[in-house]
């Protein structure tokens, strides 16, 4: 006869595999959950075929773009795009440009098209962070002349234009090419496009930014300059103003900046190979000071770096290869900081 405490135990076996089967059905019932919620969430937001403009920046992340196109009305969560891309291997397939998009698209149809690099053909678009070679390049591409779109670089024929009125009357439009896209037909002639990139750069120079690199001791061309050096370095917005504090803090107590931004300018410049010890005026490892000139365009998110930057005190930053900038105030946390998490993201 069964004594209690087998009993006992018998029942706390049943007991135990009652648990069981409701933790293993809970789980199932939770996996399907999200199976079937990821599965809305991918399909088209609505059956509408008005197409919407979205235009993906040099160095946007998954999450970055999940939030434009939600913000847009073309997915129905950012989350489930992050998945999707993450999922199927995409997050380094994203390229930048401009796309139409409309709300009957799935998001693997939305994914397939940014990562096919599938952009609009009647745009012309100017990336950010792009030197004024790339800028011919891609208008080039655009299918422009190239004889037309060299001659239509030559600043001399913009003189008078608001953007410009700071600029030395001998610099090139290096760094006032405000990075947009730009309608175009076939008749459309790429001084058109060169001049509403600096219309839209006169918008973005605002009175407040001009005071603001006022306020930080700089001329409004300085201003650029430091905020092409800002755009190169750091692809992270949310970076930008405590970058541009590390270079303004730098410029006051008279250390060089050390931006590999301007050194590689200097050299590409001169059609060598980018090295910290290629002697060029653009050199910031060798020489002190600002560059003669900008290195790249710019977009608003460096100019407001440049003109409002961060309220800290750091001298140094890097980003490691987790691709997350790292600050500090002194070299050994600086060196520190490399041995631990590695230079450059990857």
């Amino acid at each position: 006869m069964p004594t209690f405490s087998h009993r006992k135990t018998k029942s706390r076996i049943r007991l135990s595999l009652i648990v069981l089967i409701a933790v293993v059905v809970l789980l199932v019932s939770a996996v399907g959950f999200i199976r079937y919620t990821y599965s809305q969430a991918i399909k088209p937001v609505s059956g509408s075929q008005q197409s919407k403009l979205v235009t993906v920046e040099l160095g946007s992340t998954a999450k970055q773009i999940a939030q434009q196109l939600k913000e847009a009305g073309l997915i129905r969560e950012g989350w489930a795009f992050e998945w999707y891309v993450r999922t199927n291997g995409l997050r380094d397939k994203l390229q930048a440009g401009s796309y139409y998009i409309n709300p009957s698209q799935s998001v693997d149809e939305i994914a397939s098209i940014i990562t096919k690099g599938r952009t609009a053909t009647d745009l012309v678009t100017i990336l950010p962070g792009k030197r004024i070679d790339q800028l011919k390049q891609a208008m080039v591409n655009a299918g422009f002349d190239p004889k037309e779109v060299e001659s239509a670089f030559d600043p001399a024929q913009y003189a008078g234009h608001p953007a410009l009125v700071d600029k030395p009357a001998e610099a090139s439009l290096e760094g006032y090419i405000y990075p947009e896209s730009f309608q175009k037909t076939a008749e459309t002639k790429p001084q058109v496009v060169i001049t509403q990139a600096l219309d839209e750069m006169q918008k973005h120079l605002t009175p407040d930014v001009r005071a603001g690199f006022v306020r930080q001791g700089l001329t409004v061309h300085q201003g650029v300059i430091l905020a092409s050096i800002v755009e190169k370095e750091v692809g992270v917005v949310a970076d930008r103003p405590t970058v541009a504090q590390v270079f303004l803090k730098r410029l006051k107590i008279g250390m060089k900046l050390e931006s590999d931004a301007t050194t590689s300018y200097g050299a590409i410049l001169d059609n060598k190979t980018p090295t910290h010890d290629y002697d060029s005026p653009y050199n910031t490892y060798m020489y002190a000071g600002l560059t003669p000139g900008p290195v790249s365009n710019v977009s608003v998110s460096s100019l407001e770096a440049v003109a409002n930057p961060a309220n800290t005190d750091f001298l140094f930053f890097v980003a490691g290869n987790d691709c997350k900038t790292r600050f500090s105030k002194t070299l050994q946390e600086h060196e520190d900081f490399i041995k631990a998490h590695g230079v450059g993201c990857k």
